[in-house]
């Protein structure tokens, strides 16, 4: 028979590990404010954030973690470990896509842990002016859902900013709908931002056909409306039901089970190399023959990985364009340089967006 340590001993144990683990955090803290004072003494009073740090970091958790607990769970703890010590140097102020319930502040508070100070506006493009006015240090804004495409707004925004990419970050979307009433019948408008609408819209045409569907600058703003108006309904996630008062009537309504939105950190800060990179770049060609030709010979010539690429007008003449492009890899990369130094002499202008590490969790 299999004997068991008493409930009162094994107690006792877990008692004294907490006590050593509280011990080893606040040792840590201390560590991270003398950092803050060598790094002021040195001249630096900038930003302490290092995302190429916090990503080898990670990933080195996530290696030497032998369980039970899983690498995701392991990941986030000693992310909020990270991001509590951070706020000890220096606040971190940080723009999202408002008010409060947006997955973008999920993907904030996922990125830079509860110890960053999110800032909600209204707008990508305030995302953009907050960072590059210096309200805040870094923001985040969404550029592409698996399901619903890219965020133009996003990458239109690029083209008229010198801010960096210096991270990303991606979330497992879950879209649900809420509202004051208590049953389907009695909707006659859903409220949510054009890209939840994309996401569920097989669900929508199922489940209510015929029911207005109204595009809003955020799912948190269409649960704010919901809360308003009868007869309506927003998606949005959970959270925005809590913070709004409204009822959930059906959860998990994605039409595409795996629906995932990638996020990027914008800001003025330049990352190193971690090893697993990502480098995303705006090119732009001119109207002529074989341009996408161009652009793509230097990568296969030296075996570098293309991701994405996307098209949007240039707005400085008819039929013109630019690319979007994520390559493998970073800009300190031999073959990297390389491939870009031969794009450059045909290309019409090559702006390197961010060199950045690759989203860890």
């Amino acid at each position: 028979m299999t004997s068991f340590l008493p409930l009162s001993e094994l107690r006792n144990k877990i008692d004294k590990i907490d006590q050593s683990v509280l011990t080893l955090i606040n040792q840590r803290a201390e560590l991270a404010i003398e950092v803050a004072k060598t790094k002021i003494a040195a001249g630096d009073d900038g930003c302490f954030y290092r995302p190429d740090r916090e990503a080898l970091v990670l990933r080195r958790i996530r290696e030497i973690n032998e369980g039970p607990l899983d690498d995701d769970v392991v990941m986030s703890f000693f992310r909020e470990i990270m991001s509590a010590c951070l706020a000890l140097e220096k606040p971190l102020a940080v723009a999202f896509l408002g008010p409060a319930g947006t997955f973008t502040q999920q993907a904030a508070v996922k990125h830079f842990g509860q110890g960053a100070h999110c800032v909600p506006v209204s707008s990508i493009n305030d995302i953009f002016w907050s960072v590059e006015n210096k309200h805040c240090q870094f923001g985040v804004v969404p550029v592409e859902n698996s399901t619903g495409g890219v965020i133009t707004h996003t990458l239109d925004r690029f083209t008229k900013s010198e801010l960096s990419i210096c991270g990303e970050v991606e979330i497992r979307v879950n879209q649900n709908l809420m509202t004051r009433e208590n049953d389907l019948s009695a909707i006659s408008t859903v409220f949510s931002h054009e890209q939840s609408l994309k996401q569920c819209q097989k669900w929508l045409d199922d489940n209510l056909p015929g029911v207005l569907q109204k595009s809003v600058s955020s799912n948190a703003e269409a649960a704010k409306l919901a809360a308003e108006q009868e007869s309506s309904a927003a998606i949005a996630p959970v959270v925005a039901a809590g913070l709004y008062g409204l009822n959930v009537l059906q959860r998990n309504i994605e039409d595409e089970t795996d629906n995932t939105t990638r996020f990027l950190i914008i800001g003025d800060q330049k990352a190193s190399t971690t090893g697993d990179d990502k480098t995303t770049l705006l090119i732009s060609t001119g109207n002529q023959s074989g341009a996408l030709h161009k652009i793509l010979q230097p990568f296969a010539k030296y075996n570098i990985s293309m991701t994405r690429i996307e098209s949007r007008p240039s707005r400085q003449g008819l039929w013109e364009y630019v690319f979007f492009i994520d390559i493998e890899g970073h800009i300190e990369n031999k073959e990297v340089s390389l491939a870009l130094s031969e794009l450059e002499d045909s290309v019409n202008m090559l702006t390197i967006l961010g060199s950045y590490p690759r989203a860890v969790i």
